[in-house]
């Protein structure tokens, strides 16, 4: 009879950050070995807290399925001999799989025919098979860092103090690390105190609430949301929620109760991120804010436990926030001795990586790189002056007391240092937004003065980078160049930018080159930075929701002109959604097939056209050239694919009346160099080879 399976693994307490992909892995391996092991179950649930990683399998088959696998043996010709009569290399094969010679079956493979015993293998009890899966499960999971405790071998995110393992209300016997399992759990670390028996796998949720742990993330989330915007709603007030932090304080806590906490109304004079930061980054806090959005002198944070002597709790808090705001507002006022432009000169004793100089010289690149930025897209000076401003200052922040108390405010009281400074506020906000995109969703510059600079600053680090060797490889990204190169795509594909990745590569490698910091050579350096970004393209299209094949074939064609690869790939996947997209994936391949035979050298001439469906071919594309050449200026590739099927009529002719692969060399070549003509078209938006036709 299918019973539920528990396993428990109780630990010390696990980082919060790892838990999320710790329970991931811990379902994926559940789910693999145990359909590996033959053993059937209606679904899988996986919870945990700080102190404990749980799985639990719903109606888990009591023995697995019945299963045949064949067995590969020696080639006929050496198993029985010309007459049909067995060798002893076909009998000792039948005697080591425990089978008759005659229960033994011929296959072929490959063109060989081959001796196979089918052998049918009888499902085992689930109870004989649990104790080593589970053990094969737990020492699977893997973790970015791991301990070894006492004398043990094991290795582990955390030492293992205890495990529970039912399989109903049978205990499945392993040890690992020395602990035996046991039906045997554990409460709160504070409010509970002893063993907790757990009978069955249903009774762990409700037996464990009962001694204060909620062990199911979900419920977790959903308590602290409830109990956080009653507490602000009270106040009049709704809770900043930042998505990072909800998932971070789910993760530290098992029985979660939110308290609601104030500090000095002056303290509201600081910039809001001065406040903000210190109750997220170090305190774990939530702020509160007004109906309008505005900071309000209130936070909210979770406590590990019920609300018993809150109130001292609160004040706990409320002093360690003071301290910290206190602390804000005295390196607020001491950086604003010193203005943003006095600090510039300071950068030169901040070093930015070995090799590749200090701050200060990055800083003179970057205003190298956007200066040529702003000429490619052929910028007015008013637009120069405020680029060159905001790379100047963009880096300033960097040696000021708040920034170096609190590292993740760098630009944003580059920003508000600025205003205070008297700049122009577009610089000010253009040392804020060169920064930005920090990671995957976030928000993008919207001003050109910060659009500028961050393509800039990032496209120096991977320059340099790649300069003296340092380029990531697997997981191991130090300086972040993955990130940084995905945030210039993110950019680009959310702009109108006309500007070539070749151009902005080969200039910033151009200012390392005079400088004689480049350790490699230029040329193989700009292929490799290329395809480093074309990969972030590919990627960030992905995550656009485009399909593989499309990103593949607009890629193929091109993805120098990011802005363009965007409104190709869209023109592409709105296409697939017409009937006619049918007839350009054929015109294109019977083009393609031809057309890659082309000579590079050969040109095409129009005295050489004799069949009269070549001819007519080309007046079409002499008619539709123009056209196309329009939609491209315009960046319309919607209607150049419009355009080129206009072509449908007369390359199908030329195909049914025309011989190309003809002897005569001229005339051969000719009709190869109108086809690659034809093809040149079509790889203005994609190279539609690549797209797989259903």
């Amino acid at each position: 009879m299918a019973k539920d399976l528990l396993l428990e693994i109780g630990t010390e307490e696990i980082p919060a950050r790892f838990i999320p992909n710790s329970l991931l892995q811990l379902e994926d391996k559940a789910q693999k070995m145990l359909k590996e092991a033959g053993l059937g179950f209606s679904g899988i649930r996986v919870t945990g807290t700080p102190r404990r990683l749980a799985l639990h399998v719903f109606n888990l088959a009591a023995r697995a399925i019945d299963r045949e696998k064949e067995v590969k043996g020696p080639p006929k010709k050496i198993a029985f001999d010309a007459a049909g009569n067995p060798s002893k290399a076909a009998l000792g094969f039948a005697r080591s799989q425990g089978i008759p010679l005659s229960e033994t079956m011929i296959k072929e493979i490959k063109g060989g025919e081959y001796l196979f015993a089918l052998l049918r293998e009888e499902g085992r009890p689930t109870v004989e098979i649990l104790p080593q899966l589970l053990v094969d499960i737990i020492q699977g999971l893997t973790f970015p860092t791991t301990m070894r405790w006492g004398d043990k071998e094991q290795r582990f995110i955390r030492p293992i103090h205890w495990l529970l393992a039912l399989w109903g209300e049978e205990i499945i016997p392993f040890s690992v690390a020395g602990v035996e399992s046991g039906r045997e759990t554990y409460g709160h670390r504070f409010l509970s105190h002893g063993p907790i028996d757990i009978m069955e796998p249903d009774d762990y949720y409700d037996r464990l609430r009962e001694h204060y742990v909620v062990v199911d993330p979900q419920e977790r989330e959903e308590l602290i949301r409830e109990q956080s915007e009653e507490l602000a709603r009270a106040k009049g007030g709704k809770v900043l929620w930042d998505k990072g932090l909800l998932e971070e304080v789910v993760n530290l806590v098992e029985y979660p109760t939110g308290l609601l906490g104030s500090f000095a109304d002056a303290y509201l004079e600081l910039p809001a991120e001065v406040v903000i930061t210190p109750m997220k980054e170090h305190q774990r806090y939530f702020p509160v804010v007004d109906l309008t959005g505005e900071l309000l002198p209130l936070f909210i944070t979770i406590r590990n436990g019920t609300s018993d002597n809150i109130h001292i709790v609160r004040e706990g808090n409320e002093k360690v926030l003071r301290a910290r705001l206190e602390d804000a507002k005295f390196f607020y006022e001491e950086d604003q001795k010193i203005p943003l432009q006095d600090r510039v000169k300071k950068l030169k004793d901040v070093a930015f990586l070995e090799g590749l100089g200090s701050i200060f010289d990055k800083v003179e690149r970057v205003r190298d790189l956007a200066h040529f930025i702003v000429e490619e897209l052929g910028l007015d000076e008013p637009v120069f002056s405020l680029v060159d401003r905001t790379a100047t200052l963009a880096k300033a922040d960097l040696t000021t007391n708040m920034v170096n108390e609190f590292s993740e405010l760098q630009g944003v009281m580059g920003r508000e240092y600025a205003l205070l400074n008297g700049e122009n506020p577009v610089v000010a906000q253009g040392i804020y937004e060169h920064y930005l995109p920090r990671f995957a969703g976030d928000e993008l510059p919207q001003t050109m003065a910060g659009t500028v600079v961050s393509m800039a600053d990032k496209l120096d680090s991977i320059c340099g980078c790649f300069g003296i060797g340092i380029v990531p490889t697997g997981s191991a990204d130090p300086y972040a160049l993955r990130r940084q190169a995905y945030g210039v795509v993110n950019i680009l594909l959310g702009s109108d930018l006309n500007i070539r990745l070749s151009a902005l590569i080969e200039y910033g490698l151009g200012i390392y080159q005079e400088q004689n910091l480049l350790q490699r050579d230029m040329e193989g350096m700009t292929r490799q930075i290329l395809d480093f970004f074309a990969a972030r393209i590919r990627h960030a299209c992905r995550d656009r929701g485009a399909a593989y094949d499309s990103i593949d074939a607009v890629l193929s064609a091109d993805y120098d002109q990011v802005a363009k690869v965007r409104d190709r790939l869209e023109a592409v996947e709105e296409m697939r959604r017409q009937p006619e997209f049918a007839s350009i994936l054929a015109m294109y391949n019977r083009v393609h097939n031809l057309a890659c035979k082309a000579a590079a050298e050969e040109t095409f001439s129009p005295e050489l056209l004799r069949e009269s469906a070549e001819k007519i071919l080309y007046q079409q594309y002499q008619r539709v050239l123009p056209r196309v050449k329009e939609a491209l200026r315009q960046w319309d590739y919607k209607l150049v694919l419009v355009e080129l099927l206009v072509l449908h009529e007369g390359i199908d002719g030329f195909f049914d009346q025309v011989l190309v692969m003809v002897e005569e060399e001229e005339l051969k070549n000719n009709r190869l160099a109108l086809l690659r003509k034809l093809e040149e078209l079509f790889l203005t938006v994609a190279d539609f080879s690549k797209i797989v036709a259903v």
